[in-house]
């Protein structure tokens, strides 16, 4: 079993390398992907130094991160431009040897509200749906319709899910976040229930079209996290995983601690066991913790979690 953690690409030094491998991480992620390289040859100059310098350190670079821009979501001008982009991306993974691309399909982002104050004076990432209602979101609006989006992730999906198969690259899809099937700024919501990933499956199956399962996002929608591993487990379509915990409702949530959410973490990760999957897990996101630079501290504490799950139930 692995652990999994993710830099952006300019904080990729060996001082930030160093300390994930000192904390228990394997493999690294870069999140994001610098969008300013348009050449395959640049592509695949970057990812192979970023692999080489993450080897010196004992890391394996297995996962890149890119959100899918305006010109894809919304179907704008300049949208096959910027899919070939994508394709020459994959195609440098595949050539460099990462094996795995997380993204997005949700043309607002995410939304939260002010944040909660947990313990020790922690800041939990928090959403109050109430509160989300009376903020004004003119500024984020970008109005699609639900049957444009399904449209557009087809036309993006068919483009892109052959080059990733023939790269040998498997795409991870990440949820809406919050995960609410209704349209928030004006965009519909298309990646907010297990359905609705069974749906984008379906339009153009693979074993390299899977998901990016966030047990946090996952959460949010409000089901048993234990069956939805087993239901997606079941299908073979767990890429990789945010092992990470929430506490509350899906409208009224906050992102606390690993050890303190609603989610019975000891029973979700026999459960990822149960149904084969063998990793990666990540952290995702952890509460900020006051004076702790750059969430080191967060990110040890979840590492050291995860390590602890994974030698009590995959030994």
């Amino acid at each position: 079993m692995y652990i999994q953690d993710q830099l952006p690409h300019n904080r990729i030094t060996p001082e930030n390398l160093a300390y994930y491998k000192a904390i228990g991480v394997d493999y690294l992620t870069i999140n994001s992907l610098p969008l300013d390289l348009h050449s395959y040859g640049a592509m695949v100059e970057f990812l192979s130094g970023a692999r080489s310098l993450a080897e010196q350190h004992g890391l394996r670079l297995y996962n890149a991160a890119m959100s899918g821009p305006d010109e894809i979501t919304l179907a704008l001008p300049g949208r096959d431009a910027k899919i070939a982009e994508w394709c020459d991306w994959i195609r440098a993974m595949g050539e460099v040897g990462v094996p795995t691309l997380g993204y997005n399909f949700k043309p607002v982002g995410n939304f939260r509200t002010p944040a909660d104050t947990g313990r020790g004076q922690a800041k939990y990432s928090t959403f109050v749906y109430a509160e989300y209602e009376r903020q004004d979101h003119a500024d984020r609006a970008k109005p699609i319709a639900e049957d444009a989006m399904w449209a557009n992730i087809d036309y993006f999906h068919q483009r892109i899910v052959p080059v990733a198969a023939e790269a040998g690259v498997t795409l991870a899809l990440h949820p809406d976040d919050p995960p609410l099937p209704e349209p928030m700024a004006g965009a519909a919501r298309i990646v907010s229930t297990l359905e609705q990933y069974e749906r984008i499956f379906a339009l153009n199956p693979s074993p390299n079209n899977a998901m990016l399962f966030c047990q946090g996002c996952v959460t949010e929608m409000g089901i048993d996290v234990c069956e939805a591993i087993r239901r997606m487990g079941g299908q073979d379509k767990i890429c990789y995983v945010h092992f990470r915990n929430v506490r509350g409702t899906p409208k009224d949530f906050r992102e606390v601690f690993i050890d303190e959410g609603d989610v019975d973490m000891f029973r979700a990760m026999q459960t990822y066991k149960e149904v084969g999957f063998a990793g990666p897990f990540m952290m995702d996101h952890t509460p900020a913790i006051p004076d702790d630079r750059d969430q080191r501290q967060g990110h040890a504490y979840a590492t050291g979690y995860i390590r602890a799950m994974i030698q009590a139930i995959y030994r």
